[in-house]
């Protein structure tokens, strides 16, 4: 991680704007950031048209729509998504192993199908909004939350998805039992003159990348501030200090 060209390619700028029209002015107003995360409200209010903005611009894609249905459903869906030719794409560990399964082989098909690389599956092991407390006792799950998080990874890992994401606050415990090659992606990273917003389990970006992430997603920080250019440079100098 030495230089901050390899640093800013691990930062994913979250696009949680409502439409097109304000996507378009964020990315044109941050030229260098590589990667742009397209969530549920801009894909819902703009279809596959801002994935089309992106990929003139050359940039990647994680579209993090998490699916979360039955296998047929959640196959069709990662078929219809891989022919865009995204790079990464999210889905519910709590799906189970057989939509999991079967997502990864219609995400092959329909990138083949579209003659365009197939996009990374990374699988969601616990939103980062969801407390400890909440986990037992809203979801009336009985194992503790960092034990959860693992279980849901190494299901996805079994089902052959490459990747999970998770919370800061898990990732040195999965990048230990999950190994090198599983992509982990941190959402809810916060630099330390950032406002924690809603999430529960937070780290820095240069602590989350210490622990063993491959990628963070920062939406808020950089998007949200007064000079958004000014914030992602500062994440990036953050980012290349670390060895």
């Amino acid at each position: 991680m030495g230089n901050g060209e390899q640093a800013e390619q691990r930062v994913i700028v979250a696009l949680d704007v409502p439409d097109v029209e304000s996507a378009i002015a964020l990315i044109d107003q941050l030229p260098q950031v590589v990667w742009w995360k397209v969530g549920l409200e801009l894909f819902t209010s703009t279809g596959p048209k801002i994935l089309e903005v992106l990929k003139s611009r050359q940039k990647r894609i994680f579209l993090d729509l998490k699916f979360d249905d039955i296998p047929n459903t959640v196959a069709g869906a990662c078929r219809s998504a891989a022919r865009y030719g995204v790079d990464l794409l999210t889905i519910h560990a709590t799906a189970g192993r057989d939509a999991l399964k079967a997502a990864t082989e219609a995400a092959q098909e329909g990138a083949a199908k579209a003659g365009v690389q197939p996009p990374k599956l990374i699988a969601i092991t616990l939103l980062t909004s969801i407390s400890a407390r909440q986990l037992a006792f809203d979801l009336k799950i009985p194992l503790e939350l960092p034990e959860y998080a693992l279980a849901m990874a190494l299901l996805a890992q079994e089902s052959g998805l490459d990747g999970a994401v998770c919370s800061p606050q898990e990732v040195a415990q999965l990048r230990q039992t999950c190994g090198d090659d599983f992509l982990l992606v941190c959402p809810g990273v916060r630099p330390t003159w950032a406002d924690q917003g809603d999430q529960k389990r937070s780290l820095t970006p240069a602590q989350a990348i210490i622990a063993g992430a491959d990628y963070l997603v920062i939406g808020r920080p950089i998007t949200t501030a007064t000079e958004p250019k000014l914030a992602w440079k500062r994440i990036s100098e953050e980012l290349t200090t670390v060895a």
